[in-house]
């Protein structure tokens, strides 16, 4: 996949005010700090795209870029919707603010409409997190599609990093059957990056 273009378009405090519904849309959401503005401005090749901070819960609304791709050069162009939503977890916001969050991220996952797939973002350098599998375990119930992104793996060891990616597993099938597609990321090496847009663009053609 060739990405051609990619714009922020708009910032949306609840699902009902997003976009026109009107083509896919692939939602990328992780614990805070995990590094998922760096991984989106890694696939849209545009550093500058999605704001990177260094304080986690800095996004706070449900963020729409606008996408516009090709299967090869001279393949014609697909319009998709890229989404930044806010982080789960750790985050100095009070109580009532973080609660408002987890209601306007639910009311988005399990009713927008032309939502084609979520990338559940997962910091590869540490061992599973109870919070990371609630969440998955939550979509899971709500018959949300989603694929796992393990980031960061530029940050440790290859044998670390293989090594945490299997205690993830290996916890998901105490309970599940399947296991979820998965990619393993750097956005620093761009590793990934391929393999990502490939499966976005298989997901466009259903």
């Amino acid at each position: 996949m060739l990405i051609r273009k990619a714009v922020y378009l708009v910032s949306s405090p609840s699902f009902d005010k997003c976009p026109k519904a009107d083509r896919p849309e692939y939602a990328f959401i992780g614990r805070s700090n995990v590094g998922k503005s760096s991984l989106i401005n890694m696939l849209a090749g545009n550093q500058k795209l999605a704001k990177t901070s260094a304080s986690p819960g800095k996004t706070q609304l449900i963020n729409h870029f606008d996408v516009t791709s090709a299967a090869a050069e001279k393949s014609p162009s697909e319009k998709w919707y890229l989404v930044d939503l806010p982080g789960y977890g750790f985050a100095k916001v009070s109580q009532s603010s973080r609660r408002k969050w987890e209601q306007m991220i639910e009311n988005y996952l399990r009713k927008r409409e032309n939502l084609t797939m979520v990338f559940v973002l997962i910091d590869s350098r540490h061992k599973p997190q109870k919070i990371d599998l609630e969440f998955i375990s939550q979509l899971d119930k709500w018959q949300v599609p989603f694929s796992l992104v393990f980031t960061k793996s530029d940050k440790e060891k290859p044998g670390v990093v293989k090594a945490n990616v299997q205690a993830f597993f290996d916890a998901l099938l105490e309970t599940w059957q399947f296991l979820p597609r998965h990619f393993v990321t750097s956005s620093e090496k761009k590793q990934g990056r391929d393999d990502l847009l490939q499966f976005i663009q298989e997901c466009n053609q259903r």
